[in-house]
């Protein structure tokens, strides 16, 4: 089992890892729309949030030996449903042909008021 902490993301806030490698998954902590520097864009539009939180998932990926399209299983939580357009219409743009498996959670304001979370199961190379 490896842990993963890559600066090019943002740092944990409690006691996890960024992810975690186990038998050729990697496993990604839910990814907040924080930059690797530790702003937290809790202001910021949904597309601006979502943007952050690819990015994030991107660095965090490399840092594990896997890529986006290595990725089997994403859960998106949101927490303005009616954002939805704009979420999907950025993911589709961020994965193109590659069509993981994919689950969306409307739920209640996120930590620091944000918007959106994402978490994600992926093959490591």
């Amino acid at each position: 089992m490896t842990f993963i902490n890559t600066p090019n993301a943002p740092a944990p806030g409690g006691h996890y890892s960024q992810a975690v490698v186990h038998n050729g998954l990697v496993y990604l902590s839910g990814i907040l729309p924080i930059t690797p520097a530790g702003e937290k864009l809790s202001t910021a539009t949904i597309a601006e949030q979502t943007e952050q939180i690819l990015a994030n998932l991107d660095a965090i990926l490399e840092a594990a030996g896997s890529q986006r399209d290595k990725v089997l299983k994403v859960t998106v939580f949101i927490s303005d449903i009616s954002a939805w357009g704009t979420v999907n219409q950025i993911y589709a743009q961020f994965f193109g042909d590659h069509r993981p498996a994919r689950s969306v959670v409307p739920c209640s304001t996120l930590h620091y008021g944000f918007g959106i979370e994402l978490e994600a199961i992926a093959t490591v190379s």
